[in-house]
């Protein structure tokens, strides 16, 4: 049985394709594919960085509709919970502000995230910050994960996955949407979205307008989140034009220190000892008493996160002639922002002041109130050549880009109890990032036989970092860094009877240092490694619609793929985190994950259905040395051992099962289970999170009465055992002040039971 897929119509049906549906799609050409393939689709703009059936690798695709059962507000990676091999947390415990995902243990340091083929990532930290895009899933008409190193993607290196979103769809019928939500801790989400489909066969105007406010479950996490979104195009038969503009902007009260291990244990003695130690002061021991496990470290009214994110991207893609066509966009991002935090006795010193005499007495310390900003723009362009004949058997790619990035980093004080010598504004660090990125790419399929196919993709990047200038502290962050990295991949199909596929493939990929990787070394310190990472991956798929004991639209899915994934120089997370919450990481030469995703999905008539998700893995550090320190603070390293890598849990699973009793009317039940987490790479049970379950519920009930397209009332119930779990934490140690070596735990709860109320009106 021949298996075809047209990278521009066929990703376009993919995506708006329930979940079980994505995958391997088996059967015979329709007798209009010439016509599709001449007609340039939105999606063909994405098909350079997706992958299919024939690329050989693991991905999940999800629609539109997909993302909207779960979109109550809360953050994308909530979105994806669900999906295989996928760990979410939340820094204000209930799913809105800063929230991070890990996938295959991997944080999203490691997850090259685009938007319509344009980097998301920060060049700089690799962190992608949805926080700074808020309800961006509202636009999304298809997202892609692939696990593993995937496919040749703009940006950054995949060291576990990557995340491929799309919004480039046009709608060819006028549209007015509103939703809102309403929950637990103050939380709303309001927003408005409109199109004026499809305007004398070839324009199209796209907006949206969203507002997404909370308090948080930890006490002092508020979020004050505002976005739009603006899309203009232009279509014809073999052209298409299209500018995108979206835009962020948040305020955040700071949640990122967490709470200490007492305030969830309610051990008074282990308390004392952080007061002990100057962790804590009496007056933060006595808030840990009395907030318990909402305990928020920081009281100053104003100690806030405050960023702004434009985004403008022009996207064109041009048919050439039957068998080609061009795919290309520029793109600007400018971003601009700081946070402000209130200091005590900060040494004047170290911010380049004098010290102040009163009387006969010097006072070397102040109170103060700083700002430290991030200033930047992002910019450059992405090109993709792409060949598919209208027998299908070859398809090809060539493509790359060119991107720039550079980022003022600078602080100032706004107020100070002594001023000494400064000024209104007083600069006290800046220093200046440019980071150049260029690559190029070649891939192709090729249907060597009905039942076999081969896959091949070879990528080139090339990296030069550098800074200028001083961090606080006067400290020295001068940098000079370039790297090549050549990145092959390999992979073979093979289609077995009706539904079924066998592949397997092998792909490399390598990965430039973060900017704390340099920075947060001590001063002249550039030993940080390039990672690299050998991945093997192989799978078997079946997929079936046509199975009478389900019903005419009933359907069967299972996955199975096993990976193997070998690093060189891995980073990894050493459990402790700088003054911004960045977690640090050390180079360990030998590192591995291995392991097994299994997924199904079977779905009876529509009616009832449910959909599993289970990994299985280890995650190991070979020759690990774990650190402690002598009675004179003098490091001892242990016997070199086999350690598991911190954040990397053995099992996860998710399973939704969703039924629709009456017409109309959907409820499911979700279920998600984490196996225990290491804080550090020490393996020390002491030092980590207990494994948790989580259930959920949901609720769509969708109307259509005669004065308006549709009316959907929705209700998610979380955590609804009402569980006390942590999803996130970090550790320290040192001498203390008993002469032993101390360690210091500190986590992130998530909210117990809560809920989110909607009403979406279309028009």
């Amino acid at each position: 049985m021949k298996t075809v897929f047209l990278a521009g119509a066929a990703l376009c049906a993919l995506a708006t394709a329930p979940a079980w549906a994505q995958g391997p799609v088996s059967g015979t050409v329709p007798a209009d594919t010439s016509i599709a393939r001449r007609i340039v689709t939105p999606e063909a703009l994405v098909t350079a960085s997706r992958a299919n059936d024939r690329t050989a690798t693991a991905y999940t695709n999800l629609s539109k509709q997909d993302l909207a059962k779960q979109n109550f507000g809360q953050d994308l990676p909530y979105l994806l919970n669900q999906t295989p091999s996928v760990v979410v947390n939340s820094d204000a415990g209930a799913g809105v502000g800063y929230t991070d995902i890990r996938i295959r243990g991997t944080s999203n340091t490691g997850i090259n995230t685009t938007i319509n083929g344009v980097p998301l990532n920060d060049p700089e930290s690799h962190g992608a910050f949805l926080i700074n895009l808020p309800d961006l899933a509202s636009s999304i008409n298809s997202l892609q994960i692939q696990r593993g190193v995937g496919t040749s993607q703009n940006g950054g290196a995949a060291f576990g996955a990557s995340i491929n979103v799309s919004t480039l769809d046009n709608r060819r019928e006028a549209y007015a949407e509103a939703q809102n939500t309403y929950g637990s801790y103050q939380t709303w989400k309001n927003n408005v979205s409109f199109g004026t489909g499809l305007i004398n066969g070839h324009f199209t105007v796209d907006g949206r307008l969203s507002r997404i406010a909370s308090d948080g479950y930890m006490n002092r996490a508020a979020s004050d989140l505002k976005s739009y979104y603006f899309a203009a195009g232009y279509q014809a038969k073999n052209t298409l034009l299209k500018f995108i503009t979206f835009s962020g902007r948040e305020k955040t009260y700071q949640a990122w220190n967490g709470v200490p291990e007492p305030a969830l244990s309610g051990d008074r003695a282990r308390l004392q000892t952080f007061v002990d130690n100057g962790e804590l002061s009496e007056a933060d021991a006595a808030r840990v008493l009395a907030e318990g496990r909402r305990y928020s470290y920081y009281t100053y009214g104003n100690q806030t996160d405050n960023y702004q994110q434009n985004h403008y991207q022009l996207h064109l893609s041009q048919g050439l002639g039957r068998s080609w066509n061009l795919a290309g966009a520029l793109h600007l991002t400018r971003g601009f922002g700081y946070y402000e935090s209130y200091r005590t006795g900060r040494k004047f010193a170290d911010y380049g002041l004098r010290n102040v005499i009163i009387g006969g007495d010097t006072l070397t310390k102040t109170n103060l109130v700083d700002r430290k900003w991030l200033d930047n723009n992002f910019y450059g362009g992405t090109l993709a050549l792409n060949y598919q004949p209208v027998d299908g058997k070859l398809q090809a790619t060539l493509g790359g880009a060119w991107n720039r990035f550079d980022n003022d980093h600078y602080g100032e004080i706004i107020w100070a109890q002594y001023a000494s010598n400064s000024q209104l504004g007083q600069r006290y660090y800046f220093n200046n990032a440019v980071k150049t990125d260029y690559n190029a790419y070649a891939r192709a399929t090729w249907q060597v036989l009905p039942i076999l196919g081969i896959y091949g993709d070879v990528q080139v990047r090339h990296i030069d970092y550098r800074i200028d200038g001083l961090e606080p502290k006067k400290q020295d962050v001068t940098t000079r860094a370039t790297y090549t990295f050549f990145n092959p991949k390999v992979g073979a199909t093979l289609t077995l009877g009706r539904g079924q596929q066998l592949y397997g493939s092998f792909a490399v990929g390598q990965r430039e240092p973060v900017r704390s990787d340099f920075t947060d070394r001590p001063v002249g310190d550039q030993s940080a490694k390039a990672e690299r990472l050998e991945d093997f991956e192989g799978g078997y798929r079946l997929t079936r619609t046509d199975l009478a004991f389900l019903g005419p639209n009933g359907a069967l899915r299972i996955e199975a793929n096993g990976f193997y994934m070998n690093y060189k120089n891995q980073l990894v997370a050493t459990g402790q985190l700088n003054d911004v919450g960045t977690a640090l990481r050390t180079n360990v030469a030998r590192s591995y994950r291995r392991g097994v995703e299994l997924s199904a999905f079977v779905s009876a008539n529509d009616k009832i259905s449910l959909s599993s998700t289970l990994t299985l893995s280890q995650n190991r550090i070979l020759d690990y040395q774990d650190v402690t320190y002598d009675a004179d603070y003098n490091p001892v390293l242990a016997a070199p051992r086999t350690s598991t890598i911190s954040y990397s849990p053995g099992v996860v699973s998710a399973h939704t099962l969703e039924g629709q009793p009456l017409k109309g009317l959907r409820v499911a039940l979700l279920l998600k289970t984490v196996a225990r987490q290491y804080l550090d790479n020490s393996q020390n049970e002491y030092r980590s999170i207990n494994p948790y379950q989580t259930l959920d519920f949901r609720l769509r009930y969708t109307l259509h009465p005669s004065f308006m397209k549709e009316i959907e009332l929705g209700l998610l119930v979380n955590n609804l055992l009402n569980r006390e779990y942590v999803a996130n934490g970090y550790t320290y140690s040192y001498i203390g002040a008993s002469g032993q070596q101390e360690t210091f735990n500190w986590f992130y709860p998530q909210a117990t039971r809560n809920y989110l109320a909607s009403v979406g009106l279309k028009f």
